[in-house]
């Protein structure tokens, strides 16, 4: 990990833990990031993007092991995550120990495994989830790399990662599962 990258990590880290909003790469787009166990940030999540706060958004982890903390884990959960070859995103039942203005009506929350450099190594050092949620605001097209970021989102934030911002590929949102407590699957998105 080079020196600049690990400076990015505690700038963001420091973010995090003052209940700050952050803007970051992740394994599929650019998203904002709190804190996911802090009301307080999450809601700031949701003015930034003049989302209704019934729309839940998803958290990450850097680890599998770490899902069981946070929501119930049907047997075929980790199996999906193993086979699934891009970023997936699976919507656990009864939610728990995370901020309740993100937890869904039904108490589910969607959690996606990381593997990026960057959002992964930041996961590890800042030790709770991370909200991440597109980089727009609600009801327009998510940005598919920096450079289409909005300079309201950006002015938005407490913090932009400088980091990855000059890639020009156009990455995509993940797919997403959602999970019954019986192991239902239902395809969200593909």
């Amino acid at each position: 990990m080079t020196e600049k990258l690990k400076e990015e990590i505690r700038k963001s880290c420091e973010v995090l833990k003052n209940g700050g909003v952050i803007l970051y790469p992740t394994d599929t787009i650019w998203g904002l990031g709190c804190d996911a166990t802090n009301p307080e940030a999450v809601k700031r999540i949701y003015d930034i993007k003049q989302r209704a706060d019934h729309k839940s958004m998803l958290v990450l982890l850097d680890d599998a092991g770490k899902i069981a903390s946070y929501a119930d884990v049907p047997d075929i959960a980790l199996q999906l995550i193993e086979v699934c070859d891009k970023p997936t995103t699976i919507i656990y039942p009864n939610a728990r120990h995370l901020a309740e203005n993100l937890i869904a009506e039904d108490r589910t929350i969607g959690i996606r495994i990381t593997a990026e450099e960057f959002s992964k190594s930041l996961l590890y050092r800042f030790r709770k989830p991370i909200v991440s949620t597109s980089a727009n605001i609600s009801g327009q097209a998510a940005p598919a790399c920096f450079a289409e970021i909005s300079e309201e989102i950006k002015n938005a934030v407490d913090y932009v990662v400088d980091f990855r911002q000059k890639e020009k590929k156009n990455s995509t949102p993940s797919s997403i599962i959602k999970l019954g407590i019986n192991g239902e699957i239902q395809i969200i998105r593909k």
